[in-house]
Order: structure tokens, then C-alpha cells, then sequence
């Protein structure tokens, strides 16, 4: 970025061609003032009321060619752990991940080893621990607690003993304890799913008994007194996965009873319920018992414990509290009440952005209100028909963000997935499935030998601390927006000083201007393209210079908000003497950048209601460096994107190098080319622009309307039909084709 001093040439508007800032001759005095102490004269060029400090624009649009982003795979060292089936895989922070447990299919073993991947040096290590060590189990889940300790609960040993146990591994100390518990202690479950919320650990679903039962019930461990709450029906499934937002439990993917993939997603209200909110009562499992008996009425005999688990070959039995050992399925079925509060079930049947679950490996994460759908090569299908997708929680909306080719490189199958609490990294590990990825002989197929890190922020992720549940608990209609929270607490009392003249006693010190918005013949907004002669040397607007209306703002919020500002401003340069500063931008879009420096904010609700002058802060968070204001504008428009906006979306993506929301874009407007060539926006882009998003389209591409586009989709529904009948899981190697080895080449691991 040229210093303002020193421009480096032409001034260019965010939308298109050189500004014309006038013809008023240089000033007397230097552009830009050097520091003075307080005596020193002021230049009457600065002093000047009538002269003001032009800051660099958006810089014209010369952007190379840039590969995008493509996550990385990397092969890991030390002690890796075989490929385990059911283990549990955790990312622990401090750049740690932690795998426990586990099956391994090769010896048939089941394990109890603790194992820690450092993220830095990318080494395994077989981790020493001492206390209440657990037996071996498979199936078991194991959630991070208070940031130094892991919850182990379930799964099944050996013997095919399913276990109800918790035990706790403190991650300082490498020390185990096992918590005495209270209340109605849940059946013996494995590959069920457990989320954290206000200090509760809800389990749900599962399987258990002989016959592999798949439980439906729901129930938490309330972990201030290690008291568990009574079961209740809610949906039935297992190696599935579950998340807690918007005070609901959210319930995705998995398996059914009849062993098929379920793309159905659920979810419970928790608000409102006294008993989710409310500790549970402390009881014994007898009175769990005698309680769902009489509640339910059914006939069933009640499920009793069954005799004491055998202990195997490590010397240790599953703990002699809580192990259940296989009791026939027909005494499973207990009468359990449903749930409280409301259970909702959504089923999607078709769309070009849902991804198939019965097709490839699915892991399923969570991250700022939103499920992500890693769909990763199998043995059916290669990185070409694989993607990553994310189902808005607010619209219940799909969105592909990146196709397979994007993310995965051929030749690897990926085993487990896990996620930083703050939702703004992804880790998927694995290991390779053909023989050109080995650099030893026997190769490493048998081990979690590889790791390839996703950054979901350069997909526009917010994360979970930038991202606030809504404080609307009413499910907004269907042509709703998702948007961002609007400003709250200290922002909202800010945003009332916001543009408000002195003499209103708002105490502003300073005014920035931008360009007038005046309207064109066509009744249109012209901020959007200007065209015109710049002086390679202007710093200073000329008095007769249309502006916009003035914008009142303090020194001190823009000191504290905007670095640019502040190094400008402390510098003691122009500014600092005229008060003044014109950014020769769309004065809605400048008025849009101060009021979020006011209150943290992009919402719709606090006056940003347009996508475009979203895609102009797009633009300007590049230029001046603000990360946390490029991760909301980037949120904002791949949630939003759509016809009237999609080119001026695409075109400053491009403006701001960022690559991926510039492909998506691109490929909606190719997808929509029809309306999208008739929209006010398409017609402002400038010429070169226009041929670019042209050249978009491959080589062989053509349009297709009428009856050929009607042949097309039709073709279409027949081939998701088919992928969808496939079988998604199999134990057999990748076989890489042709065109996957291309992609391969010159690849090479980190």
C-alpha cells in the first residue's frame, strides 16, 4: 500500500477507473506535514479550513494468478498409532491432539493406549499414565473438558461388554480418576455421541446388547455433582453426530437400525425445559428402574444389570458399578418417556448442493452455527466426486464451498476428524492408499501416518468466538437471511455518538468525506463506477470537489480501531492539523467501514443492508489490514450471495486476493448466466472486468437453454441417483485413475 505521502500513481474507485479529485493546483506546502513541536507555524496549506488529506484508495485491479488455497498434507514421526477402528481422536489445544483406544483390524486387538500428536513438530508419542488407567475399549467418546481434561464415557471392551463408565484423564498430570456418580446410570452403549454444554455431558444414541440394539434415548451427567439425569426417547441412530447451539440439541448423520446411512437431521429444544435446566435429582438405578416402569406401562420386564464383566487378559474388568454385559435386545426396549420440549426432524431429499451421505466417508463437525460435511475419498468414489459442504442451522440451507479436487489429494484415505474449540481449524488424519505415497517398503497403510490441517477461515468461517448464538428464538421464514448478531453492550452505546454534529454535544472532533452518491439519468447509484482524469500528485481535494455530506466521527475510537489511522494521526501528519480526511470511496460504503469501527458490526440491522457496500468492506479490510473485519464481509457474502449481487461480489473478492469466495462466485454467476447478465450490477463492471468473468468458463463450455438444459437435468437427477445407491464404506484400497495421478504430480508431502 503507497504511503499517503507518496502516491504511487492514479487514484482508482473501489468499482472501476480513476477518480477525478479536480483540478486544483499543488498546494503551497508539502503534501504531508513532518512532526513540529506545538510552536512551530503550521503550513497554510494545512491550516487551511477549505483544504482537506485525501487517503489512498483501492489500489486498480491487477491481480496475477494466484493457485487458491489447498490444504496440506503432512506425514508425522515417532511412535504413530496403527489405523484404529472406533478410537477417539481430540484436539486438546496447545497444538495437541490426543487418540484413545481403539481396534486395530489387522491384529484384532483392542487398546487403552494414550497417544499425543504434536501439531508443531508433527510427532507421536506414547503418552505415560498413571491413576484409575481404564481398560481397553473401542467405540467410547472422549470430550474436552475445562481445557485440561478428558471425559471418557461407553463403548464396548474385548469381550463385547458395553460399558456406562466414566473416567477422567487430566491432561497435566497424565492421571486417571474415576468419579463416584449419582442418579439413574444410563444403559452400555458404544459409537453413540456426547456434547458439552453448561457443564452437562449429554450422551445420545448408541448401540448395545447381543443383537446390537440401536438406542434412541437422550440423557446428561450434570459434572458439578456427578449426577446423571433420567433417560428419554428422542432418535434412534449411532456413529452419528450431535451439537448444542441455539439452546437445541442438533442431531445429524449416522446409521439406522437397518445398518443405512441417514442424511435426517433432528433437533431438541432445551429452553424452557425445567428438566434440562434444573440439576437432576440424586437417586439410585433402582428408582430408574421402577420410575420408566411406571411411567411407561409397558408389559416389557424392565432392564436389569447383568452379572459381573469378565476380566480379560489385561487384568482389568470394566468397572464393576456401571458394566453391562450383553442382556438380551427384547429387555432394551424400555418404555422411556420422549423428550421435553420440542423434537423437529428435517429430511432433504434432493439439491445440487446436498451431499449424498450414502457415497464416500463422512465426517461431520460444527463450527459458528453452521454442520460441515467432509465428504472424503473411499473406495467408491475418488477426490473428484468428493466436497466439503456446510448446512446453515438458521436458513437449513446447503452450500457447497469447495469441491474435492479442491481439498483432497488422490492416493489417501482419511480415518478421523477433529476441531479446535474455537471452530476455525480442522484436522483430518489418515494414511495413504497407494504405494507412489510410501517412502519405505512396506509403507504405511497400517498406521495414522498422515495429517492435513484446514483452515475453515479461508472458507469465511467466524468461529465460535465471533459468532453469537441468536437472541431470537423464533425459526425465521424461509426467505429470511442468516445474518450476523447486530451490535450489543458497548457497541450499541457507541454506535448513538455515531454521525452526530458537535453542537449535539456528541463530542465528535473529526470529519471524513467520500464520494457524493449522486444519482445518474438512469436514476441509479454512480458511486459505484467513476471514470475520469487523476493527478498523479494529489494529495489534497479541490475546494470545488463534490463530496458527500460530512461524517462526524472521534478521533479517539479511530486512534483505537484503525492502526492505519493511528500511525497516520500520531505521526502528526496532514490530518492531525486539518481535521479532515476524504477516502474516495462510495459514501455509503465509507460510512458502513466507520460505523463498524464504531461497534464491531456488519449487520443488517445497524444500516449494512446492502451486499455491495459489504463487498466494498471486503475491499477495504484488505487494504488496511483488518482481519476480523474480512472474516465477517467474507461470512456475510457466501451466506448471501445471490443473482442481483453476485458479479460485484466476484469482482471485489478479486480486488481483495481472495481466491475462494472469488471462484464461488464465479461459478454461481455461470451457473445463473441467464439473469445474471441482466442485473444493474453486471452492467456497471468495467470492460476488462466484464471479459474476465467471461474467461471464467472452461474452454469446451457453451450455453444450454430449452430442451437441452431440461435433457441436461435430467441426466443429472439419474446420476445422484445412482451415486446414492452406492456402497460408501469398504476396507479395500483407493484404486487412484488416470486423471487422479495428473493431480497428483508435483504434489510433494511437507
Amino acid at each position: 500500500m503507497a504511503h499517503p505521502s507518496t502516491p504511487a500513481g492514479p487514484s482508482y474507485s473501489l468499482f472501476g477507473g480513476p477518480v477525478n479529485l479536480g483540478a486544483l493546483p499543488a498546494p503551497q506546502g508539502p503534501p504531508l506535514l513532518p512532526p513540529a513541536p506545538s510552536s512551530a507555524a503550521t503550513p497554510a496549506s494545512a491550516s487551511s479550513s477549505n483544504n482537506t488529506f485525501v487517503m489512498p484508495n483501492s489500489p486498480m485491479k491487477h491481480r496475477g494468478m494466484m493457485d487458491g488455497y489447498r490444504p496440506k498434507v503432512t506425514r508425522t514421526l515417532g511412535q504413530r498409532p496403527a489405523c484404529l477402528v472406533n478410537a477417539s481422536v481430540t484436539y486438546c489445544g496447545n497444538n495437541q491432539i490426543y487418540a484413545f483406544g481403539g481396534f486395530d483390524q489387522y491384529t484384532d486387538e483392542v487398546y487403552n493406549h494414550v497417544l499425543k500428536l504434536d501439531l508443531v513438530s508433527h510427532q507421536w508419542n506414547l503418552v505415560d499414565n498413571y491413576g484409575d488407567i481404564p481398560g481397553v475399549r473401542m467405540g467410547h467418546t472422549a470430550t474436552l473438558y475445562e481445557g485440561d481434561k478428558l471425559l471418557v464415557f461407553g463403548g464396548e471392551n474385548e469381550h463385547r461388554t458395553y460399558l456406562s463408565d466414566l473416567i477422567i484423564f487430566d491432561l497435566k498430570t497424565a492421571h486417571w480418576t474415576q468419579p463416584q456418580v449419582h442418579g439413574p446410570i444410563p444403559k452400555g452403549r458404544a459409537r453413540h455421541a456426547a456434547v458439552l454444554h453448561e457443564d452437562k455431558l449429554f450422551i445420545v444414541g448408541g448401540i448395545t446388547g447381543h443383537d446390537n440394539y440401536v438406542l434412541d434415548d437422550i440423557c446428561y451427567l450434570d459434572l458439578k455433582t456427578y449426577t446423571w439425569s433420567r433417560s428419554w426417547r428422542f432418535v434412534g441412530r449411532f456413529d452419528h453426530s450431535a451439537y448444542i447451539w441455539d439452546n437445541r440439541v442438533w442431531v445429524f448423520g449416522g446409521l439406522s437400525e437397518d445398518m443405512d446411512k441417514i442424511g435426517d437431521l433432528w433437533w431438541l429444544d432445551l429452553k424452557g425445559s425445567p428438566a434440562f435446566e434444573s440439576p437432576p435429582q440424586i437417586g439410585s438405578a433402582s428408582d430408574r428402574h421402577a420410575g420408566i416402569h411406571r411411567v411407561g406401562g409397558s408389559p416389557r420386564v424392565p432392564y436389569s444389570m447383568g452379572p459381573p464383566a469378565v476380566i480379560g487378559a489385561s487384568g482389568y474388568a470394566a468397572n464393576s458399578r456401571t458394566a453391562q454385559v450383553n442382556p438380551p435386545s427384547f429387555q432394551l426396549k424400555t418404555y422411556a418417556p420422549m423428550a421435553p420440549g420440542a423434537i423437529s426432524a428435517l429430511k432433504f431429499v434432493s439439491g445440487s448442493n446436498v451431499p449424498s451421505q450414502g457415497s464416500g466417508i463422512h465426517f461431520h463437525v460444527y463450527s459458528s452455527g453452521t454442520l460441515l460435511d467432509f465428504v472424503t475419498p473411499a473406495a467408491t468414489i475418488t477426490s473428484k466426486e468428493c466436497s466439503l459442504s456446510a448446512l446453515d442451522l438458521v436458513a437449513l440451507r446447503w452450500q457447497k464451498l469447495a469441491e474435492g479436487r479442491e481439498i483432497f489429494k488422490p492416493g489417501y484415505r482419511w480415518h478421523y476428524c477433529t476441531m479446535n474449540e474455537d471452530g476455525t481449524k480442522a484436522w483430518l488424519l489418515g494414511c495413504p492408499t497407494d504405494a507412489a505415497n510410501d517412502v519405505a517398503s512396506n509403507g504405511f497403510e497400517e498406521y495414522l501416518s498422515d495429517i492435513m490441517e484446514i483452515d475453515l477461515r479461508r472458507y469465511g468461517f467466524l468461529g465460535n468466538n465471533f459468532d453469537p448464538e441468536p437472541r431470537n428464538q423464533t425459526r425465521p421464514s424461509h426467505n429470511t437471511r442468516a445474518r450476523e448478531q447486530p451490535s450489543k453492550g458497548l457497541g450499541l452505546d457507541l454506535a448513538k455518538l455515531f454521525n452526530q454534529p458537535p453542537e449535539t454535544g456528541s463530542g465528535a472532533d473529526f470529519i471524513i468525506t467520500a464520494h457524493a452518491d449522486d444519482a445518474d439519468e438512469d436514476g441509479t447509484s454512480s458511486g459505484l463506477i467513476r471514470a475520469g482524469e487523476a493527478s498523479p500528485d494529489q494529495n489534497w481535494l479541490a475546494p470545488d470537489a463534490p463530496t458527500s455530506p460530512p461524517i462526524h466521527v472521534h478521533k479517539l475510537i479511530l486512534q483505537a480501531r484503525w492502526p492505519h489511522f493511528a500511525r497516520l494521526y500520531n505521526a502528526q501528519m496532514a490530518e492531525f492539523h486539518t481535521k479532515k480526511m476524504h477516502i474516495p470511496e462510495p459514501y455509503s460504503v465509507v460510512k458502513a467501514f466507520l460505523y463498524y469501527l464504531y461497534t464491531d458490526s456488519i449487520h443488517a440491522d445497524d444500516g449494512v443492508t446492502e451486499l455491495s457496500d459489504v463487498a466494498g468492506l471486503l475491499v477495504m479490510s484488505n487494504i488496511y489490514n483488518i482481519p476480523h473485519l474480512r472474516l465477517l464481509c467474507i461470512n456475510r457474502l457466501s451466506k448471501e450471495l445471490d443473482v442481483e449481487h453476485a458479479c460485484i461480489i466476484w469482482y471485489c473478492a478479486g480486488l481483495a486476493n481472495e481466491e475462494w469466495l472469488r471462484k464461488r462466485a464465479a461459478a454461481f454467476c455461470l451457473t445463473h448466466w441467464g439473469r445474471i447478465v441482466r442485473t444493474e450490477d453486471f452492467l456497471r463492471l468495467p470492460r476488462s472486468a466484464l471479459v474476465e468473468l467471461s474467461q471464467e468458463i472452461d474452454m469446451e463450455g457453451r450455453v444450454v437453454g430449452g430442451d437441452e438444459l431440461e435433457y441436461v437435468d435430467g441426466y443429472r437427477s439419474r446420476y445422484d441417483s445412482c451415486i446414492a445407491r452406492k456402497d460408501s464404506i469398504s476396507s479395500d484400497r483407493t484404486q487412484a485413475l488416470p486423471s487422479d495421478m495428473e493431480d497428483s504430480e508435483g504434489m510433494d508431502l511437507a
